[in-house]
């Protein structure tokens, strides 16, 4: 069975979507989807590992500052389609962070990521479903809250279940204290900064991805309604033919 986390120098929750069972039997297949943190740091023996893999397509989930400030995919050195799709317009703010450790709270707050930006998710959705999309990652800064979200509603739309949803959401736990040492160590002139910053960071539950998956089905019923209010039922049978496959 295939890896289902990828390691980079350039990154630290690279992950395969792959291998998940659906809840009629099929399975989704192993190295077409991925997700991952920031992809702005990857080197030339990352980029040999990304052409193993076939990538084709890069979903970029952060705020236009984070892209601007930190860079972005490398299309200069690894030609692929790029989308940038800020799926939120700003960070969260300080005061904000003390927050992050409730779960309620962050569950609460990826719902707003679908009500406030389901034109860019159905955006997403239909650039995975385009031909020739196939290998692609999508990413943000940690690889757990926006892409987090992103993730979560693929897998359901393709009919994986709620536990395994959250099993994947609650992978990200182990990689974000690698994160938090690696931004230490990058901007050490700001330590105390970026410990601020570790509640957001650090915090991955499975209560979280638990609460955000009930209340989509709360209000819309069912994943299929949700695809509909998304407006993305065709990308989504796509996607079904394409990523899934018997087990």
């Amino acid at each position: 069975m295939p890896s289902r986390t990828l390691e980079f120098e350039g990154c630290v929750n690279f992950r395969d979507l792959g291998g998940y069972r659906t809840a009629d039997g099929r399975s989704v297949a192993w190295r077409r989807l991925f997700r991952a943190d920031g992809l702005n740091k990857l080197t030339p023996v990352d980029l040999v590992q990304l052409t193993e893999l076939g990538l084709t397509t890069v979903i970029d989930l952060r705020t236009t500052d984070e892209a601007e400030q930190r860079g972005s995919f490398p299309v200069e050195e690894f030609p692929v389609r790029y989308v940038a799709l800020p799926l939120t317009d700003v960070l969260p703010a300080t005061e904000e962070l003390p927050e992050w450790k409730e779960a309620a709270y962050v569950a609460t707050r990826y719902g707003a990521m679908v009500s406030e930006g389901g034109p860019i998710l159905t955006r997403a959705i239909d650039v995975l479903a385009s031909a020739g999309a196939l290998p692609a990652v999508v990413h943000c800064s940690a690889g757990k809250d926006r892409t987090g979200v992103l993730s979560a509603l693929v897998l359901a739309f393709l009919g994986v279940p709620d536990e395994t949803i959250v099993a994947d959401y609650a992978l990200s736990a182990a990689a974000m204290e690698r994160l938090l040492e690696r931004l230490k160590a990058e901007y050490p002139e700001a330590v105390d900064e970026v410990q601020r910053y570790a509640p957001a960071i650090l915090h991955v539950v499975p209560e979280t991805m638990e609460q955000f998956l009930a209340a989509l089905r709360l209000e819309y019923g069912d994943y299929d309604h949700l695809a509909a209010a998304l407006e993305v039922t065709e990308s989504v049978e796509h996607l079904r033919r394409t990523l899934l496959v018997d087990a």
